[in-house]
């Protein structure tokens, strides 16, 4: 019997500066909204952006917010619009009515880790029904005259389907693949399996995304190297730090790197306070709402944590702030780190729940 055809693909958006690896927002769920998205395009914008997934089932509708996010976006820089689901009329509904909108194309999410998400056998559960999967990537790029891609991590609990994942990918034509080089159930623990990356680049048609700790322009320039990936996404690292996709520019063209420092953190904290808050929401739920990136950005500020736990202990605006400017006005041309300081863990309390990169 001979083998199936392969779907055509289609060519990607060019990058923001030719000849640069391309690079990506990584999609997180009550992160990359709007706002954010705005407030990254002001540091320096990735190539492609990626909205928050579209929750697909039959009595779904598009999340107006999340359509907000294409159709009043304004960096000038294409946006994915991401879907989790297993339906396929729904999933191809969905794609049909987000088609009718400013979007570059429809991602599929096969990543999110969440138990309440994979128990539903959508996200990363796919990865346990491959035969289900086949089938939804091929409504799904049926239903997409356009660009079609998908976001994955590398199996269910480890690499095993891997091999059997990049043939169906290959098979129905996705346009990009971005690797989150770990298992479903590995979360977001230890080292990623970049060598997942580089087996997609080594054997599909269509370019490849490496994805998970990429921290910083230095670690991306070695995963590339290592993978032989097109370009880099980049989840909650860009949140710690804004510039990250300029830096990762700057470093491929072999440029001097900006260096930001504490100062310029304050200067980020502000804009992306006054770009995120809700002004009618009570005090204590905006600055919760702020806490939630400073868990993050908290990573490269000082090596003891003294930032992250007193900021913690916040209640007001004014407290909030009064700690941002003790703790980065201080000495505003102290360097911040360009990556992560040992053992200053951005994991959030009871109180301070963050969406995190779903895939």
């Amino acid at each position: 019997m001979p083998a199936p055809a392969l779907a055509p693909l289609r060519p990607l958006p060019p990058p923001v500066r030719p000849g640069s690896p391309l690079s990506a927002l990584a999609p997180m769920q009550d992160v990359t909204d709007l706002a954010f998205m705005g407030v990254i395009d002001h540091y320096g914008a990735p190539d492609y952006y990626f909205t928050e997934f579209f929750r697909v089932h039959a009595t779904s509708r598009l999340e107006p917010h999340i359509v907000r996010s294409v159709t009043e976006n304004a960096t000038g820089r294409p946006v994915f619009a991401q879907l989790i689901g297993e339906s396929l009329p729904d999933l191809a509904r969905a794609a049909t009515d987000l088609l009718q909108l400013p979007v570059a194309g429809i991602d599929l999410n096969l990543g999110c880790p969440a138990p309440k998400i994979y128990r539903k056998n959508v996200g990363g559960g796919l990865h346990r029904d491959l035969a289900k999967l086949g089938e939804i990537l091929r409504t799904l790029r049926a239903a997409t005259p356009g660009l079609f891609t998908v976001k994955t991590r590398i199996g269910f609990d480890d690499g095993a389907t891997f091999e059997q994942l990049l043939d169906l990918v290959d098979l129905h034509g996705a346009d990009l693949l971005s690797v989150h080089c770990r298992s479903v159930k590995e979360l977001y623990r230890g080292e990623p399996h970049y060598e997942y990356a580089a087996r997609a680049a080594a054997r599909l048609r269509c370019p490849v995304l490496a994805n998970g700790e990429i921290s910083s322009a230095a670690k991306a320039a070695a995963v590339l190297r290592a993978t032989g990936a097109a370009g880099v996404m980049v989840g909650r690292h860009a949140i710690r730090n804004p510039w990250i996709f300029r830096q990762i520019r700057e470093q491929a063209a072999g440029e001097p790197v900006f260096a930001p420092t504490l100062g310029d953190v304050r200067g980020y904290i502000e804009r992306l306070f006054r770009a995120t808050v809700n002004p009618a929401a009570p005090e204590l739920a905006r600055v919760s709402r702020l806490k939630k990136y400073l868990n993050f950005v908290a990573q490269s500020v000082d090596p003891e944590s003294r930032f992250l736990r007193a900021m913690r202990h916040t209640h007001t605006e004014a407290e909030l702030f009064a700690v941002c400017d003790e703790h980065l006005l201080r000495e505003p041309t102290t360097p911040f780190a360009n990556e992560p300081y040992p053992g200053v863990i951005a994991r959030p309390n009871c109180e301070l729940p963050l969406g995190m990169a779903c895939t």
